[in-house]
């Protein structure tokens, strides 16, 4: 017996994004024109991207099981670049300035665009730049990145309502993508992008960052979110067809479930194990719900979920002419 699917024609589609410029390989991200994964009745020109984050200072408060795999250059940024893409393939990277927040060693602007500059040195993906969070820090810190770095196409994270127009000033000026962060909401993720977009951004070059919530605390509600905002876009929303971005790994290793000993709680069984399939079960949740790039922590997390989309599409990201990663679906019998 043959199943008959009718496909669904949509009247809008996601924006494509180009991720890095200059000397980045740039990584190429949305363009699809359906709900994700339906690959039997839309196109998806790019495959989901996978980042690892690293840090400009020691993280301490990472759990042992995640500190593991990068012993020897955690607060070390170029050097955990390297390690990040050379041996854990990473297709881009999120480089966590904690070190500038006034609480965790209050680093200057002038320290934070050195280390994000040792990093474009020591690799060639497109970086997102994350500061220590809104406010006037934030402001000063990636302003001095953005202008340090201009041309290098970096995604600066993140505007918010609150707080944007510096942000925007800066990524138009210098030639960067913009992460623009809402709690959850989809009305507020569409106002912000109202606001960039009257602030002369180009949304072609903005990614929505949704906020997530991990396994086990408040992933369904993220997930809900995130597929009102596709189904807005495919209905032929432009202030909501930008693709989405999804910081994984901060929100699945905070949970309990992911960081207590097994020694506390024999019943849990390993924890590193467990914290790796926490870390996927809220990765993969927010790819099917509409996640265009993932930002994990553990190497083992991105060696897992890669594999599974390789099995959905195609074992090796293409590139066009100009070296820009396609990351095309390439259909298998089983998904025709």
């Amino acid at each position: 017996m043959s199943l008959d699917l009718k496909p669904k024609k949509w009247a809008g589609a996601l924006r494509e994004v180009t991720l890095g410029a200059g000397s980045r390989r740039p990584v190429a991200v949305g363009g699809g024109n359906g709900l994700p994964l339906h690959t039997f009745e839309a196109a998806f020109p790019h495959r989901p991207a996978l980042a690892l984050e690293i840090t400009d200072v020691d993280p301490v408060r990472w759990v042992e099981s995640v500190r593991q795999p990068w012993e020897g250059v955690l607060g070390r940024p170029a050097e955990a670049a390297r390690r990040a893409v050379a041996d854990f393939g990473a297709d881009l990277l999120l480089v966590h300035l904690m070190g500038t927040h006034t609480d965790r060693g209050n680093r200057s602007p002038e320290q934070a665009a050195a280390d994000v500059g040792a990093v474009l040195e020591a690799v060639n993906v497109p970086l997102i730049v994350k500061g220590p969070g809104a406010g006037q820090k934030q402001n000063t810190v990636l302003a001095r990145v953005a202008e340090d770095c201009r041309g290098e196409g970096l995604a600066l994270h993140s505007a918010t309502n609150e707080d944007y127009k510096t942000l925007a000033a800066v990524a138009v000026a210098y030639g960067h993508a913009l992460v623009g962060e809402s709690p959850i909401d989809v009305n507020m993720a569409k106002q912000l992008n109202i606001l960039l977009a009257d602030s002369n951004v180009d949304l072609n070059r903005v990614l929505i960052d949704p906020l997530t919530g991990g396994l086990g605390y408040g992933l369904e509600y993220s997930y809900s979110v995130m597929e009102r905002i596709r189904l807005a876009a495919l209905g032929g929303d432009a202030m909501l067809n930008c693709p989405i971005v999804c910081l994984v790994g901060e929100e699945a290793w905070k949970a309990k479930e992911a960081k207590v000993p097994a020694d506390k709680e024999p019943l849990w069984g390993s924890q590193r194990e467990r914290g790796i399939h926490w870390e996927v079960a809220t990765a993969m949740t927010l790819i099917e719900a509409g996640a265009e790039v993932v930002v994990l922590r553990h190497p083992e997390t991105l060696d897992r979920i890669r594999k599974q989309l390789d099995s959905w599409f195609g074992s090796e990201p293409s590139h066009d002419r100009e070296g820009v990663v396609q990351n095309s679906f390439r259909a298998t019998d089983e998904h025709r």
